[in-house]
């Protein structure tokens, strides 16, 4: 990942402008250490803080079209560019980035160029021939972005709040899958895959298709110079990650530059569960295996810092942004520069746990619509930040536009968890990776039940939270939360804790207007609580109170149940304890 930062046509080419731009832009130096850029022209400037991944000798930026009339400044990875290069035969490139073929793309197609774009992405294009500028963000908002509107007419772009909240009369969150083009002065959309109408699919459920479609988002996003690993925490999705890129990586063009052996990742308190699923995963897969360990109180320590960084006040997020953001600055010590993760799993095939009590499809298929448009508000949010602040890039194979589509078209049937047929949550998923000639997992992994990420690092981290929380906010203090915090008023004390940090880094309105909902939203939303009212009653996130996650324990499926027809064949799952007690719901 790197930083960027954009003014345009803020009428003041003065030094002082240069030099204050340069200032903000330093405050996003820890996305992008490697290397800083600013192009001024006129009333526009495009600053830049690069992480390389991607040809580190010649891909500074920002990046030019041959004749040097555009100019782009660029966040993420663009990982079909060799693909698009081929496409643009006139066009001479200056460098190995993947990024310079966004310049050469409008060249060529103008503003429709986006949608060809494969990666992840946050850009700002200016054409100095007319001065008309563009900025878009990727579909799903996997890269963070802000846009800020000034007194003097000015447009402001920045991969982070901190970049503009100081200087931008009014800011928000750039939209997901949107364009803003200067030309038209307005945002407009321009991802509308098939499954964003939220009409429901009717696909028969296809494992093999499915299976191909993740292998091939992550082996795509094996294009680096620079070392890298994965995330590991023992979970289904970050093991799957780690199991397809261990099998596909000898070959690439990393393993020739770092090494056949994939390097594996995981933080936790000691004596976690995700420590010790983690550690039985990589030695199933022989990674080097990378085994963090924090305290609670390290973690409390780091709050400050991660609220600075995440910029947000949401519980949930907060929780588990902790971990992540310790374990990135451990990786980063390392000398890795990239890592794969899992995230989007559990929304696109419903594996929270609340998910059991979908009425039907329709309900199952909407809320999994819900939860991805929601994606950039949580867990990309905090997966892209969590990692930056060190100068860490997370790639996100779940979230790859191709698989999305796949995976979305699915009859939402196939996806719904039905205890009584032994299928339990992403039972699609799980299926599709259930390989009894080359396994990808062992049995007891692949049908592991899920585990929150807050909790998986160790379960006295919430109470640790919770208990820190009581001591630096009292009684008298909630009862005036409403008048103190209007919006988004906190209602529990660790969230007024977190609230007030946030508060201090960020006093302007615009700030906390960019965090929708507070707690509340991350573990509640209306649709599921159409489900179970007693959901609506309960305050606390944390993925302990779903559905009793803890008092459930699951056999693995015996290999001849996992095999057959899938219109007839099921895996068997038994529960030893059934219990289905009140739910929180988590995002």
């Amino acid at each position: 990942m790197c930083g960027i930062l954009a003014v345009l046509g803020c009428s003041d080419d003065s030094q002082a402008k240069r030099v204050r731009i340069l200032e903000l832009s330093r405050r996003l130096k820890h996305r992008g250490p490697d290397w800083s850029g600013l192009y001024h022209h006129g009333d526009f400037y495009l600053a830049h803080q690069r992480l390389a991944i991607v040809d580190p000798a010649s891909g500074d930026q920002p990046l030019f079209n041959e004749d040097k009339k555009i100019v782009v400044t660029v966040n993420g990875e663009i990982y079909n560019h060799e693909e698009l290069r081929k496409r643009l035969p006139k066009h001479k490139f200056r460098t190995g980035s993947d990024c310079e073929v966004i310049a050469h793309l409008y060249e060529e197609y103008g503003e429709e160029f986006v949608d060809m774009l494969d990666g992840m992405f946050s850009f700002v294009l200016l054409d100095t021939r007319n001065n008309n500028f563009i900025a878009a963000r990727d579909g799903i908002g996997i890269t963070s972005l802000y846009i800020g509107w000034g007194l003097d007419g000015s447009i402001w772009i920045s991969s982070e709040l901190k970049g503009l909240n100081d200087d931008s009369e009014h800011f928000e969150a750039f939209p997901p899958g949107h364009l803003y083009s200067s030309k038209e002065g307005a945002l407009r959309r321009w991802y509308n895959p098939p499954w964003f109408s939220e009409a429901i699919p009717s696909t028969l459920y296809d494992p093999i298709a499915l299976r191909v479609a993740l292998e091939n988002a992550v082996i795509k996003r094996l294009m680096t110079d620079v070392p890298f690993g994965v995330l590991l925490s023992g979970g289904l999705d970050s093991s799957l990650v780690a199991s397809i890129t261990a099998r596909h990586l000898a070959g690439t063009k990393a393993a020739k530059q770092w090494g056949p052996q994939l390097h594996s990742f995981c933080v936790g308190l000691e004596g976690s569960p995700d420590l010790k699923a983690a550690k039985e995963v990589a030695d199933y897969l022989g990674t080097i295996h990378h085994e963090f360990h924090f305290t609670v109180q390290d973690g409390i320590d780091a709050i400050e810092d991660v609220i600075y960084h995440i910029e947000t006040y949401d519980v949930t997020t907060i929780r588990a942004s902790t971990p992540m953001f310790l374990m990135s600055r451990k990786i980063k010590s390392l000398g890795v520069k990239m890592v794969l993760s899992g995230e989007g799993a559990d929304e696109i095939f419903g594996g929270y746990l609340y998910f059991y009590k979908a009425p039907n499809k329709e309900a199952f298929h909407h809320e999994t619509c819900h939860k991805i448009k929601a994606l950039h508000q949580y867990d990309c949010l905090r997966a892209n930040k969590a990692t930056c602040a060190w100068g860490l890039e997370a790639r996100v194979p779940f979230l790859d536009k191709e698989f999305i589509n796949v995976a979305m078209s699915i009859d939402p049937k196939w996806k719904m968890i039905k205890r009584d047929e032994g299928r339990i949550e992403k039972w699609a998923l799980r299926r599709a990776f259930d390989d009894e000639e080359k396994p990808y997992l062992p049995k007891h992994i692949l049908y592991r039940q899920k585990e929150q990420f807050s909790n998986g690092v160790g379960y006295s981290w919430i109470d640790g939270l919770k208990d820190h929380a009581a001591q630096h906010v009292t009684d008298k203090m909630m009862l005036n939360a409403a008048h103190i915090f209007p919006h988004n008023t906190p209602t529990t004390k660790e969230a007024y804790y977190y609230r007030m940090i946030f508060e201090r880094f960020f006093p302007q309105n615009p700030a906390r207007l960019t965090v929708p909902g507070g707690a509340s939203v991350a573990c509640s939303t209306a649709q599921a609580v159409e489900w179970d009212a007693s959901w609506s009653n309960n305050l606390d996130p944390s993925g302990r109170a779903a559905l009793g996650v803890h008092l459930l324990a699951y056999d693995p499926p015996s290999p001849s149940a996992a095999t057959g027809d899938l219109a007839t064949e099921v895996i068997v799952v038994v529960p030893k304890v059934m219990s289905v007690p009140g739910a929180a719901i988590q995002s």
